[in-house]
């Protein structure tokens, strides 16, 4: 699997971004989607899911702000990040799969792309 993730910057709050990635190499409409953050000095956080039904799941402190899609005709997931606060500084990593709850991050680091910085400061 190769997974290209673009997108992160560096934000003031209240402001917007889209974090995307381009799968290769894997049926990318077989498998769930998601997003996970890791902000400096913590753990891995989970941000999103998208099911391959398209239902969607999101951490309660994005919901309403934060939006994921995904594009199966040409294997893109993307997170639009509405109204982002400095809370939502970190590194986000664009994953296949469904990392709800506790999961072994062994396969979380098989699975991920190589991350985007998103920083959130006035």
């Amino acid at each position: 699997i190769q997974i290209v993730e673009s997108g992160g910057g560096m934000v003031q709050p209240g402001d917007s971004l889209t974090l995307s990635c381009v799968f290769s190499g894997v049926i990318f409409s077989d498998y769930p989607m998601s997003w996970v953050r890791q902000a400096p000095g913590t753990g891995p956080e989970w941000v999103s899911t998208i099911k391959t039904s398209g239902n969607t799941y999101y951490i309660d402190s994005v919901k309403g702000r934060f939006t994921i899609f995904r594009d199966n005709a040409n294997n893109v997931l993307s997170l639009l990040m509405n109204n982002l606060q400095p809370e939502d500084t970190a590194r986000y990593y664009c994953a296949r799969g469904d990392y709800r709850g506790s999961y072994d991050s062994r396969i979380f680091d098989r699975n991920r792309g190589q991350g985007a910085q998103v920083t959130v400061s006035s």
